[in-house]
């Protein structure tokens, strides 16, 4: 696969991840009646499905990373080039706001607006930590053993984390600066950003060196399509 065709999977992958994440949100707000446990699990069933699917189709083309720590990981590992891996988290960090906007707009809502979600608190960074270890966990092990569960795994593992981490599980970097010019159900105020994102820079690390250590310091490279 040629880098463009990657990145242009990377950032349509990531638009229509967001325009799921910030949709659903928006919808099961809309029809909970107040209850934050429907909207919630409104909003956790669509990402999960919604991550598989796409997973499944632009696996092939990108790797289907999506995330900037998943791209970092891979750069890290040797699997991706850091040129390469800059256009990735580039156009992860476009598609992500290109998808907030196409959420707000099939909602007929402001295209940006400024969230007023506060999550100050130490323990949702701890829950963005936990998030983002178990997800590159998740990635590096299935890398290694089941490549075809990937899709499966990483969508179940999220659907999960949406319920038990104290974040609700953002885990990913361009997923956290996009929410942050959403004020619906799945926004966080731009005043959280730097804790979230420092917690998924920490949890991603911290995944990757326990990996290595599990595996005897290999990770499996069969699983990018861009290995370079």
């Amino acid at each position: 696969m040629t880098l463009g065709r990657a990145a242009a999977a990377e950032a349509i992958g990531t638009a229509l991840l967001l325009a799921i994440v910030v949709g659903s949100g928006i919808m099961g707000e809309r029809l909970s009646q107040g209850n934050a446990a429907v909207a919630l699990l409104a909003n956790s069933i669509a990402t999960g499905a919604g991550l598989f699917a796409l997973i499944v189709i632009l696996g092939p083309v990108s790797g289907a990373h999506f995330n900037p720590v998943v791209s970092a990981v891979s750069i890290w590992d040797g699997r991706l080039s850091a040129q390469h891996g800059v256009v990735y988290v580039l156009a992860q960090i476009c598609g992500a706001y290109v998808g907030v906007a196409i959420a707000h707009a099939m909602f007929s809502l402001p295209i940006i607006q400024i969230s007023a979600h506060i999550r100050p608190t130490l323990g949702e960074g701890l829950g963005e930590v936990i998030a983002t270890f178990g997800l590159v966990l998740v990635i590096s092990l299935a890398s290694r053993f089941r490549v075809e569960a990937i899709p499966i795994a990483v969508a179940a593992y999220i659907t999960s984390a949406y319920w038990f981490t104290s974040s609700t599980s953002f885990a990913n970097p361009a997923v956290t600066f996009a929410r942050a010019i959403t004020d619906t159900f799945s926004g966080i105020s731009p005043s959280s950003v730097p804790l979230f994102v420092c917690g998924q820079l920490l949890g991603g690390a911290a995944a990757t060196l326990l990996a290595r250590w599990l595996l005897g310091g290999e990770l499996a490279t069969a699983s990018d399509p861009n290995n370079r």
